[in-house]
This record gives C-alpha cells, sequence and structure tokens, in this order.
C-alpha cells in the first residue's frame, strides 16, 4: 500500500475506473455475442439489423470513454458487420 496522500488517491480513482471499464467492456463483449449467436440462430436480417445497432452503440459508448481504443472499436464494429454481411450474402 501507497504511504504518501496523492498516491492513496489514485489507488483508489483506479480503482474505481477498472470497475467502470470493466462494465463497458462486458456490454460491449455482450451485445456482440448477442449478434452474433442471433447469427447461429437464423434470425431475419431486419433483427440481426437491430441488435447490431445496439451492439455499435455500446462498443462507441466503450470507446468514448476510453475502456478501448477507437481503432478497436472500428474494428470490432467492421469485423462484425463484415460477418452480418458474409451471412446474408449467402442466404
Amino acid at each position: 500500500m501507497p504511504n504518501i496522500k496523492s498516491a492513496k488517491r489514485r489507488v483508489k480513482i483506479s480503482e474505481r475506473n477498472r470497475l467502470i471499464n470493466k462494465a463497458y467492456k462486458t456490454r460491449m463483449k455482450n451485445s456482440i455475442k448477442k449478434v452474433l449467436l442471433a447469427l447461429s440462430e437464423g434470425k431475419t436480417k431486419e433483427e440481426v439489423e437491430q441488435l447490431y445497432k445496439i451492439a455499435q452503440s455500446a462498443i462507441d459508448k466503450a470507446a468514448k470513454i476510453g475502456a478501448v481504443h477507437k481503432n478497436e472499436a472500428a474494428r470490432r464494429k467492421s469485423r462484425l458487420m463484415s460477418k452480418i454481411n458474409k451471412h446474408f450474402a449467402i442466404e
């Protein structure tokens, strides 16, 4: 444990931020999983696009607060959309 007052504060702040970032990342990952699950279950294109919109929002929010880097957010959205397009191009 730190002895200096400012270091003690930083420990509290970093723990708080870690939990906040973890929540945003979890929300992001779960929304991505829902989209992929909908694809594997054979849901309609409209349902999948609605889930993608929610996932995109969660990814953007995580990037906005810095839980993930903006390039990672862009990459995740791009890969998810390409999977959606690939799935519905086959059908």
